[in-house]
């Protein structure tokens, strides 16, 4: 018989198809010595008894006990890495205040390694234990300190992809904090993208360097098109944000008389390996631009609630085809747990359908066919999002990467309503998305490693 490094024995839950979950009752998940899925295994499959009884006594055999599940770990398609240091403040003022009143100054001090050092290890550890095992970062334009980022997540287990930003407009950026020049911002940019990959070659789960223009009112034209070069050149991901609010949509059409999705094409910047944040403006035009360029969207419901200005209609993209992730957004959105992001995700989708003006009538009211349930917001958390990065994760099943987040609903203090030990699974399954809390999540495996566990 074939032999595993590992072997997992338990109920998990993943997606099928955007609106679709499988629950996968008490079944088998054979992992082997690169971390990879290499078999699951239903209990009515012709092998399973043999296998149980070959790995039971194993050391490297894990059994869930009872009220215990299995989900796939969450990706998150945003992160403002430096902004954790101001998460759950100055949410009250608008975008462009925002940024210049409190986040530029914030990130201007990350070049400070120590200071750097403290809040990335702080937000890596508290990312993992909210069941984050992929995450997308945005750091800031310190090329030493977004170095330092991907050596956090390569020693911490966490499969990072990061961005050293680019800024080096120095009419749109403070001149506390931005890029010398555009020739030093794609040096180092070049400069970046090599040592990551160098860091790389001994990471067993990943990192990734990736193309960051911090958005179009940073960058100038010269800039924006040598990043898309240096993407193309070196075959990286590309982020950036996209359409967001009312003053950034406006100032892209000002400025280059398109909207930012034609403009970041035409700079390079829209391929297979492109994530754009929030894109809460795009038209039909734009996400047919998405969906025939291959770029995702990150979609950030509790960072747009506060900055975006309005709701995108996630259900409506999903169906043109364009992928689509989940992104906390780190600090404009204040909850570094994907579950939460998921169920503000559902609620956004309701009150855009629904309306929010009691004075118009019910029908006139809302935008149909909005909502999303939340098997399509968990399909965003996972399997959406490892579509959007292009990678095999966010799901499980058999050639995609054991990550994964143990999650335990009978936790003394803080035991989920299951009362009937034959309740339906999906329903459990319903619960642990709109009630779990990191707590909950006993365990976190990244590429077959663990990397986070709770007493």
């Amino acid at each position: 018989m074939k032999r595993y490094a590992q072997v997992f024995q338990g109920t998990a839950f993943t997606s099928k198809s955007p609106k679709e979950v499988d629950c996968l009752r008490e079944h088998l998940f054979c992992i082997n010595e690169e971390g990879i899925i290499e078999r699951v295994v239903a209990p009515e499959a012709a092998d399973y008894q043999a296998i149980l009884d070959d790995y039971r006594d194993e050391p490297n055999f894990q059994r869930l006990t009872q009220g215990q599940f299995i989900l796939p770990g969450f990706i998150d398609l945003h992160v403002h890495a430096p902004q954790w240091a101001q998460a759950g403040t100055a949410l009250d003022v608008p975008l462009y205040d925002w940024l210049h009143t409190h986040t530029f100054p914030l990130e201007s001090k990350f070049s400070d390694l120590e200071f750097a050092q403290e809040v990335y290890d702080d937000l890596v550890s508290a990312l993992l234990a909210n069941g984050t095992t992929t995450a997308l970062y945005f750091a800031t334009v310190h090329k030493e300190s977004s170095l330092l980022l991907a050596r956090i997540c390569a020693s911490k287990g966490q499969r990072g992809l990061v961005g050293k930003v680019v800024m080096d407009d120095p009419e749109q950026n403070p001149e506390y904090y931005r890029d010398a020049d555009t020739r030093t911002a794609l040096e180092d940019t070049e400069q970046f993208i090599i040592e990551v990959k160098r860091l790389a070659e001994s990471v067993k789960q990943g990192v990734y360097p990736v193309v960051t223009p911090r958005f179009i009112p940073s960058c100038t034209d010269e800039a924006l098109k040598g990043l898309g070069e240096l993407a193309a050149k070196h075959d990286t991901h590309i982020q950036s944000h996209c359409s967001e609010s009312d003053w950034a949509h406006g100032y892209v059409q000002e400025r280059l008389g398109k909207h930012d999705a034609f403009a970041l094409h035409d700079f390079g910047l829209l391929r297979e390996k492109s994530v754009m944040a929030h894109c809460n403006f795009l038209d039909e035009a734009d996400a047919a631009l998405f969906a025939e360029t291959g770029t995702a969207i990150s979609h950030c419901p509790i960072s747009n609630a506060y900055f975006a200005n309005s709701v995108i209609p996630i259900a409506r993209w999903l169906d043109k085809g364009v992928d689509i992730g989940l992104g906390s957004d780190i600090s404009g959105g204040f909850s570094p747990s994907l579950f939460d992001n998921a169920r503000q995700a559902v609620i956004s989708s309701r009150m855009l359908e629904d309306g929010v003006n009691p004075a118009l009538p019910a029908k006139q009211r809302g935008v149909p066919a909005s909502r999303i349930l939340i098997n399509e917001a968990f399909y965003l958390a996972t399997a959406g999002g490892g579509e959007s990065l292009s990678l095999p994760i966010g799901r499980l099943a058999e050639g995609f990467a054991w990550d994964a987040q143990m999650i335990d609903t009978a936790l003394p203090g803080g035991k989920l309503p299951i009362f009937d030990a034959n309740e339906d699974l999906h329903d459990i399954f319903q619960k642990i998305m709109y009630l779990s809390r990191p707590e909950h999540i006993r365990e976190v495996w990244v590429q077959g490693e663990k990397v986070h566990s709770r007493a």
